[in-house]
């Protein structure tokens, strides 16, 4: 068996290599950016007004006040969208404006709307009346203040979100560079294993695929699910894999069968492949008998536990790192957290536990270690909105000490 953190580490070692595609930003939704992304414009692109009013030239009531009234002269209205052109701008002219509209010299202030005396009436006015100085760059937006040509928009490995579609279709941004979907394929196994709704006592509702495929399906993964392999399979799982080693598939997963039961086939099968790594359980609880192996070709095969909690605790710190790994996804950092109530362990194991992550008046994350921890128990796991990992090295933690909190994706 082998310790999670060495685990981990060989995850890494074993990786693999995932092409990019060139793709519209329409359809870039949860896809991972393969290159950092600029902007290739400026936002605002021009400066232009935030308010409906009158923009004027700041310098012309330098030395206006009460006793020293001006009217300026206007000359045009100018709307969102409108060519900011204007031939000649004589002297104590002014310009109407709605916001957005485009603001050019001589003109660098807007006075709202609301602030505006007319001349002669404010039914057909041909003058505003400014009887006192006004700033400069009042109600302005300006050029580049939002976004600079060449400033950063995403980062390579992160998830594109509808914020980011936002940005790029403001922006200009066309298409971009992203990773291509890693596929991979799903095996559930064991005779007791059924997709029916009804089923006897002696048999097992089949849980794990719609686990995964659910958990997957807004992040950027293919998930293929096959039928279920019995008991008597291997030779058909053989030929599965055959299959799947000649064809475009990245990741074969399995639940089930992976122990060292009489029905266990899986371990047997993987082993009869040329093979560049291959590990078969972890000190870890639960999910003890995960197995990983890389074959000498760019992909890889993870058999995850049948008990579904051990199953969804495999794919969550072994399956997910991986694929983050693979594709570039930058994790977020665990959250460090002070533990509610005391947890006893064995000291050579990984625990993975199931709680609640909450933070505290003062702002410190705080984790809820649920009763229940037993991997048959799924009603903790329904009512947890986060895993706390309780190292090796250490076998009773008391209420107060810290540990490290995983979200279930981890890039929330």
């Amino acid at each position: 068996m082998i310790q999670y953190k060495k685990a981990l580490l060989k995850l890494k070692k074993n990786k693999i290599k995932i092409k990019s595609e060139l793709i519209s930003v329409e359809s870039a939704l949860n896809r991972i950016s393969a290159l950092d992304i600029n902007s290739p414009n400026n936002y605002p692109a021009a400066n232009n007004t935030a308010f409906d009013g009158f923009a004027i030239n700041s310098k012309e009531t330098n030395k206006i006040n009460n006793k020293n009234t001006i009217k300026f002269k206007i000359i045009k209205t100018l709307a969102a969208g409108d060519n900011p052109k204007i031939k000649k701008i004589s002297k104590f002219s002014t310009i109407e404006v709605t916001t957005g509209a485009i603001i050019r010299k001589p003109f660098d202030t807007v006075i709202p709307i609301e602030q505006i005396k007319f001349f002669p009436n404010s039914t057909k006015p041909k003058y505003i009346i400014i009887n006192k100085k006004i700033k400069k760059n009042n109600f302005i937006r300006f050029l580049g203040s939002d976004f600079k040509k060449g400033e950063r928009i995403i980062k390579k490995g992160e998830i594109v979100n509808s914020q980011h579609i936002l940005a790029f279709k403001t922006l200009g941004v066309r298409k971009i560079l992203v990773k291509k979907k890693p596929k991979i394929i799903f095996y559930s196994t064991g005779n007791e294993i059924s997709n029916n709704s009804k089923v006897p006592y002696w048999k097992v509702r089949n849980s794990n695929n719609y686990y995964l495929k659910s958990f997957l399906k807004n992040l950027p993964f293919n998930f293929i699910e096959k039928k279920i392999l019995r008991d008597n399979d291997s030779i058909k799982f053989k030929n599965e894999i055959k299959v799947n080693l000649k064809s475009n598939t990245d990741i074969i997963i399995t639940s089930g069968a992976v122990s060292a039961g009489k029905f266990d086939f899986i371990p047997k099968i993987i082993k009869n492949f040329k093979l560049k790594y291959f590990f078969k359980g972890a000190y870890i609880r639960p999910g003890k008998p995960i197995m990983f192996a890389k074959f000498k070709k760019n992909k890889v095969f993870f058999g995850l536990p049948g008990n579904p909690i051990s199953s969804a605790a495999c794919f969550r710190f072994f399956v997910l790192p991986f694929l983050y790994l693979s594709t570039g996804v930058v994790e977020n950092k665990p959250i460090k957290s002070k533990i509610k109530n005391q947890l006893i362990k064995k000291k050579n194991f990984t625990r993975f536990i199931k709680g609640k992550l909450s933070f505290s008046k003062k702002g410190i994350a705080e984790f809820e270690v649920y009763k229940g921890q037993e991997s048959f128990r799924i009603k903790p796991f329904t009512n947890s909105n986060a895993w706390g990992l309780f190292p090796s090295g250490k076998d009773k933690f008391k209420k107060g000490d810290f540990i490290e909190c995983y979200t279930p994706t981890g890039i929330n």
